[in-house]
């Protein structure tokens, strides 16, 4: 640790072992009720002279915004693996380095991405609303079925480290795995699934397909009319990535003649504030963004974040930085 204590700003609130860390060893300012926006960020880092800015998506440094960083910044390091919020590549030909938070939080992400599974498969969204209403009648043998997930056959768009943790957990449920990927990986890092290089060969044989790969714009709407038809009838769809990959108009038509049987939403265009037929949808099972909210992942994101920052400042290597 430098002698003097790095001068920080975050932009959010982060868990409290984190907050404690920031007391015991940092200069920042208190910590914040409510997220920060980017000008209030790049003010307070102006007043403060802070080193490094610790960011989330509620602050994107994107466009113009690269310029207007205050000279005494060094490093953004981003609570988050996603970068789409950040303009890297402008950040970096400013001499300013940028870091995120990898790995980490892999095992959560694929954990959820399992519950949406399962919960778009077996009808949560309905079971919990009549639970919630106080049940009060026996269902038929045949009222509200779901599918089963055991035995099914899973397709993974992008098998970076989420999605190989998603294809792991798969073998537990005795899923035959497949993916798709720009490159095959190594056969090590497949764990038994088969990749295949055009989506369009791989989708009709997914009863389940999920999504594990970056929101940009050479991916948006990769999930539309034409690829949704392509899939089994009855198949499950899976998002906990970006909201961009898919064109929703074409997801409720789907959900809407059958062609899906559900959805698993952790990811939507219009965060926060979801497409109101989304959320009326009775099979598509929501969540709120939460890939990685879990007590143990959000306070490693946030550690790592801030060890990043003391690398940088006391000039030795970066733990996990962004490169252009």
């Amino acid at each position: 640790m430098p002698a003097n204590r790095p001068r920080i700003i975050r932009s959010v609130r982060l868990p409290q072992p984190v907050e404690d860390r920031i007391a015991a060893a940092f200069d920042a300012p208190p910590v914040p009720e409510t997220p920060l926006s980017t000008d209030e960020v790049f003010r307070l880092a102006a007043e403060t002279k802070a080193e490094g800015l610790l960011v989330t998506h509620h602050a994107a440094i994107k466009g113009a915004d690269v310029a207007r960083i205050p000279e005494s910044v060094r490093i953004v390091a981003t609570v988050s693996v996603g970068l789409d919020h950040l303009d890297v590549k402008a950040i970096l030909d400013r001499g300013i380095a940028v870091t995120n938070t990898p790995d980490v939080l892999t095992d959560c992400n694929a954990d959820l991405a399992m519950m949406l599974i399962i919960a778009a498969s077996r009808r949560v969204k309905a079971y919990t609303e009549i639970m919630r209403n106080g049940w009060g009648h026996t269902l038929a043998m045949d009222e509200l079925l779901g599918v089963q997930v055991s035995g099914k056959t899973l397709g993974i768009i992008g098998m970076g480290r989420i999605g190989q943790a998603v294809a792991k957990r798969a073998k537990g449920f005795d899923m035959k795995v497949l993916y798709h990927n720009r490159r095959r990986l190594d056969p090590q890092d497949e764990h038994g699934a088969t990749w295949f290089e055009n989506l369009s060969d791989m989708l009709p044989l997914c009863q389940i397909l999920t999504l594990h790969l970056p929101g940009n714009p050479d991916s948006a709407s990769l999930i539309n009319a034409e690829t949704l038809a392509l899939l089994p009838k009855g198949a499950i769809f899976v998002n906990a990535a970006r909201g961009i990959l898919v064109d929703e108009d074409a997801l409720l038509d789907a959900l809407n003649s059958g062609q899906l049987f559900g959805a698993g939403l952790d990811v939507c265009r219009n965060e926060p504030n979801p497409d109101p037929r989304l959320l009326a949808e009775p099979n598509v099972f929501m969540t709120p963004h939460v890939g990685s909210a879990t007590i143990e992942t959000r306070t490693a994101m946030g550690m790592l974040a801030l060890d990043n920052v003391v690398a940088e400042v006391s000039g030795k290597p970066l733990l996990t930085p962004v490169k252009a």
